[in-house]
This record gives structure tokens, sequence and C-alpha cells, in this order.
């Protein structure tokens, strides 16, 4: 059987505002149980809820960015269904009135670009936080009201591939416009996967895999469905919807339930918020506010000559990218800076867990540095120990240097005695030299860094060596 998948993805981003959607709780993460919650949170009867018009901004500029067309006038929802996590027995939502429909978000896929159509944009409210210990289940209420937008895909995607493409591209949209913390691991971010597989271009009865915690598992999962559908179609089995989880220990997804019929919401319009009418002046100010986007930035760093890896790695890191973007405006050398960035101080951040902004190393420091690169005032392996000691300790690039006796050597009448000596000691090399063996010089270079501790300075040094190995 050729049978061809299809696939889908939900996204649910919490927003970036500092109190709740409907009330005046603090939007917040990690604090004590129960205690950022007031009575519209808890679901008491009789509360009204107050539309917080910073989550209409956000709403807009996601909209915005996923290139959607903006619902000009909107209301909310209630969708109502019972469960132990939503007291008030509905949900506030947009259903009728999404504040975004018909996007797309491109992704670039072995050299090819794509667009992955965006069906809608809503926004609605979260529920609380559902705690399970032994027989008891627990609740807490700091989640409850947090805003949410949920991103929902027309059915485009193919592979793992471009649905791991699909949600490294958008978190690092959400990233950038400053719309959410995008954290999978806080779940601030979270994703549900509708996959089927058909072999025709009618879609197959698709499995919906909730609750996805990282965007490897994005990719995990859909392999395993791709592997279990195909299997089951094989032998004649006829497949039900169902909903199933990833279970990241076994790799594998886990039936939750099986649905037998569609759910019915019982959907109307919600009487306590009054429609919202949004302007095409509303729309131009929060367009004002999008910063430059991923995107944009990769074909900017591509025309300052800075490496497709390298980019990769900056674009992933926005703390570590926005200390490139200073150096950048002021006049540093942008391959130098990104050079340095992605190399150890990346490696250092990643093996300890930190962002650059919790470390030593400041961008004053980094101008200094990159400055003497430039300048050819210290070499690229004192560069590094510098860079290290700074890492592990801070302090300034200029006291460094004369602690560690790291003064680049540039006399010529210096580096000569140092040369002659290491020519005349290895005449294998220099007859290497003679045979036209280009090894020779790295050979040479090499034991010049390594006789001054890398500080002569590298094109000096080369010059004299070859003036010596001419008169070897």
């Amino acid at each position: 059987m050729n049978l061809l998948p299809t696939i889908g993805i939900e996204v649910h981003a919490e927003l970036k505002t500092r109190s709740k959607v409907f009330s005046t709780s603090l939007n917040t993460y990690g604090e004590r149980a129960n205690t950022m919650v007031n009575a519209i949170d808890l679901g008491y009867p009789g509360t009204l809820p107050t539309l917080n018009k910073e989550v209409i901004n956000l709403g807009i500029k996601t909209a915005l960015i996923l290139h959607c067309d903006i619902s000009k006038e909107m209301y909310f929802d209630r969708k109502n269904y019972f469960y132990p996590d939503n007291p008030k027995n509905y949900q506030i939502t947009q259903n009728k009135t999404p504040i975004g429909r018909n996007g797309y978000v491109e992704i670039e896929y072995d050299g090819i670009k794509k667009k992955i159509g965006i069906e809608e944009i809503h926004i609605e409210e979260d529920t609380c936080k559902s705690i399970h210990d032994g027989d008891h289940t627990l609740l807490d209420f700091n989640r409850a009201g947090i805003p949410l937008i949920e991103i929902v895909t027309k059915p485009d995607m193919k592979n793992e591939k471009e649905a791991v493409l699909y949600i490294e591209s958008l978190r690092q949209m959400l990233l950038y416009s400053d719309i959410s913390d995008v954290k999978i691991e806080e779940g601030s971010m979270r994703c549900d996967l509708n996959i089927s597989l058909s072999e025709t271009e009618v879609l197959g009865t698709k499995a919906e895999i909730k609750n996805i915690g990282s965007i490897s598992n994005v990719g995990e999962s859909v392999l395993y469905e791709i592997k279990r559908q195909t299997e089951l179609l094989e032998k004649g089995i006829v497949l039900k919807e169902e909903t199933r989880r990833y279970d990241d220990k076994t790799k594998t997804t886990i039936l939750m339930r099986v649905k037998e019929t569609g759910n019915d919401y019982r959907y109307f319009p919600e009487p306590d918020i009054p429609k919202i009418i949004v302007s095409d002046e509303w729309i131009d100010s929060i367009r004002k506010t999008i910063p430059m986007l991923p995107n944009e930035i990769k074909e900017k760093y591509k025309s300052l000559g800075i490496d497709e890896v390298r980019i990769t790695s900056l674009i992933s890191n926005k703390d570590l990218n926005s200390y490139l973007e200073i150096l950048i405006e002021d006049g540093l050398s942008p391959i130098i800076s990104a050079n340095l960035l992605t190399g150890d101080i990346l490696a250092y951040l990643n093996k300890n867990y930190i962002s650059i902004k919790d470390s030593f190393i400041t961008v004053d420091n980094l101008k200094d540095i990159i400055s003497k690169l430039d300048n050819n005032e210290i070499s690229s392996k004192i560069a590094k120990e510098i860079i290290n000691e700074i890492l592990v300790n801070g302090g300034s690039v200029d006291n460094i240097i004369n602690e560690k006796c790291l003064t680049q050597i540039t006399d010529a009448a210096v580096l000569w005695a140092i040369i002659s000596k290491i020519v005349k000691d290895n005449p294998d090399a220099v007859n290497d030299y003679k045979n036209g063996l280009d090894r020779s010089i790295k050979y040479f270079m090499g034991q010049i860094m390594k006789e001054t501790k890398g500080t002569a300075n590298p094109v000096v040094a080369q010059e004299i060596l070859v003036e010596e190995l001419k008169k070897a």
C-alpha cells in the first residue's frame, strides 16, 4: 500500500501579558499553588469577566506575523463542557469570529521553501492545572484564566521534518515578536498533532496526539503514528478516530480514548463581553511594534557573510543573537562577532544551562576582544584564552592580557630570533617546504605559537618564516 501521511498541528501559546485575560490576577509561572487567583479565576457564580486589551493587541500582532486576515468585528463564545479543571463548566474562547484566518508560516526544507497554511488563530482562556496525587487530583488555579492564542494549521505537512520545521519556525516568530516566551518545558507552548494516512487525496481517519512536550517529540510522534497506522491498515483493520498521548520513555503513542461521536460544545456568544471592533488604525499601530523576524534576520546575516550553521545557532538563541545585533550596530566585524559568540561562548552557556545575560561576559568585553582581533593585536588563540577566563571569573580584557602576559609579539627582531631557531631545529620540515608540501608552513606556525604561547603576531610571524625558509 502506498499510504500518504497528512499532518496538521494545533499550538497553544501563552501570551506575555502582565495579568490574565479576564481578571486582574497576575500572569505568572512557578508561584505557590492558588496564590495568583481571584473569584473570577475560581469561577464563582455571579462574577463578570473584564477583557484585557493587551491580549487583543498580542492577538492582532500574531495575526500580522502569520500573514492572516484579521477579523474586524469579533466576539467571544462559551464552549460548554464538564471537567474538573473547568469549574465554570464552560471556557471563554472564540468560535465563529477567530481573530485571524488564512495565514501561513514559511519553512525551508532541502533548499525548497514551502508555506504551511494557517486555518485560523483564536484567543481563549486556559484552564486550571490538574495535579494527580495517588487516588486524588489537586487543582492549581494559578493557570486558570491565563491568555492563550491557539494556532491551527491546515493539513499541509507530509512528514516529520516539515512538522518539526513548522514548530521551530513558529516558536521563533512568537519569541522574537515578544508575543510568548514559548517555553515548552514550562508548558507555555503546547502542541497537539493530527495525522492520518490515505492512498488518495481524500483524508484518512485521523488520530490526535495531545500535549506533546518537546519539538523533537513532534517528529517522533509523526514517525511512530505513520508506522502504527500503516501496520493496521495493511492488516485490513478499519481505523477509528482516537485521542492519544506521546510517551517519551517508550517513544510510542498511547490510547487515551476513542471518539465515537463528534464533540458537541453547544457554543453560544459570551453575553458578558461586548463585541470588539478592530479598526485599521489599531492594526497599523500594532504593525509598527513588530521587530525584524527570524527569516529577515537570516537573510541579513547571509548578506554579511555569516555562514548558515552559525546563523542557525544565533537565531535559535535570542539572547545571544541580541548581543550580535548590538555588536554589528556598533560597527564591529559581523563574521568575527558571530564566530566568537557561536564558539566557546555558546558551548559554555549550553554546558552550564545559562543565558549569556547571566554570564560574566559583557558586550564591552566582546567589543574589546573583537577590536583587538580585527587589528591583529591578539591572535585567535589569545582571544580564546581571554574568553574562557572571563566566562569563568569575569574581569576586563586588558587586565587579563597583562596578568597572563598575553600581549602579542609584533617586534620583528624578537620573532626572528625565535623563528630562526625553530627552522634550524627542524631540517625535515624544511625539506618538506622545499619539496612543495604546504603542511610544512602549518607545522612551523604551530611550533611558533607553541614557543610563544600563542602571543606571536601570526601575520608578522608567517612573513619572517617564509623568508627564513627561502634562505635555509
